[in-house]
């Protein structure tokens, strides 16, 4: 049986392909790395230096987006180099992308849920809005955003490292989540269901937050044609970004999960992308249409570019 400490190399078997096909998954995904990186840019450099923005949804969008960043500057450059070589990927490097792609991910999941906060409080609470979010409440969400992924990443990860290894190939283009570690494990103990569990009710628990924030805001706009409008301007968007961001994860959850360990994974293989490259462009496509605000700064900047 082959221990952790033995194993040191994993195989990605994702990336079994032709050099004709790896150049264009190559040239497709640096395309797709510049865009995001620059819409991104761009939405965060609109927000910081207009002040009219700085309130708490432009902050929390600021924050999305800056989490967008790390995210994309994260998974690029390391999905990029096997493709230019050997499959091959250190026990190192895989974790370091576990833990961004983990962290990335559920720091997407916590900062819609502050937002579902945000639209709950000014929808359905308005005259206790700015006594509620105050700066110190923005800075302690901030940090709660942050502080929550990467706890219960790093967490996660140093139980995964405490089991012996059985096999060192991985069916997807990279490291994307422990799940697929833990499928290599000989052995596992208590703890980690223990562990898992808790994690469960946590995630669990910001779920049924975000569902009773959207129950109250529905039934608050069903009768106000105002709260209706800030509900289709303000609240939308976010909405979209949030089913988005469920339905890839649930699907790619799943696959990593209970999908077959033999066998083509064609369908695990483009979700475990997806969830990566296409929430930071939904988002910034619908926060940047829909939000009227970021739309004029928007144009005010290619106005200036243009003239």
């Amino acid at each position: 049986m082959d221990n952790i400490s033995s194993i040191v190399m994993f195989t990605l078997s994702g990336l079994d392909e032709s050099w004709t096909n790896r150049l264009i998954i190559f040239v497709f995904t640096l395309l797709g790395f510049i865009l995001t990186v620059v819409l991104n840019l761009t939405l965060i450099v609109i927000i910081i230096l207009q002040r009219s923005l700085h309130e708490p949804m432009y902050i929390f969008l600021c924050n999305l987006c800056i989490n967008g960043l790390y995210g994309s500057t994260g998974f690029y450059p390391v999905f990029l180099y096997p493709l230019t070589g050997s499959n091959m990927i250190s026990l190192s490097d895989c974790v370091l992308q576990i833990f961004v792609i983990m962290t990335y991910s559920l720091c997407e999941f916590t900062n819609l849920t502050v937002m579902a906060l945000d639209r709950y409080m000014a929808i359905c609470r308005p005259l206790h809005y700015q006594t509620v979010m105050t700066r110190v409440t923005i800075y302690k969400l901030l940090i709660f955003i942050w502080l929550f992924p990467c706890g219960t990443t790093g967490v996660s990860i140093s139980i995964m490292l405490r089991y012996p290894l059985c096999g060192s190939h991985i069916d997807r283009l990279f490291c994307q989540n422990w799940a697929l570690i833990e499928r290599l494990a000989c052995q596992e103990d208590i703890v980690k269901h223990i562990v898992n569990g808790s994690f469960f009710v946590w995630f669990n628990s910001l779920v049924a937050f975000l569902i009773f924030s959207y129950v109250k805001i529905i039934v608050a706009c069903w009768h106000s044609k105002k709260n209706q409008h800030k509900f289709m301007s303000t609240c939308l968007p976010h909405l979209i970004a949030l089913v988005n961001f469920i339905i890839l994860t649930i699907f790619d959850g799943m696959d990593s999960l209970f999908g077959p360990r033999d066998g083509p994974k064609v369908l695990g293989k483009l979700m475990s992308v997806a969830i990566i490259t296409i929430s930071p462009f939904i988002n910034l496509i619908i926060h940047g249409v829909k939000l009227t605000p970021i739309r004029t700064q928007i144009k005010h900047v290619f106005q200036q570019i243009q003239s």
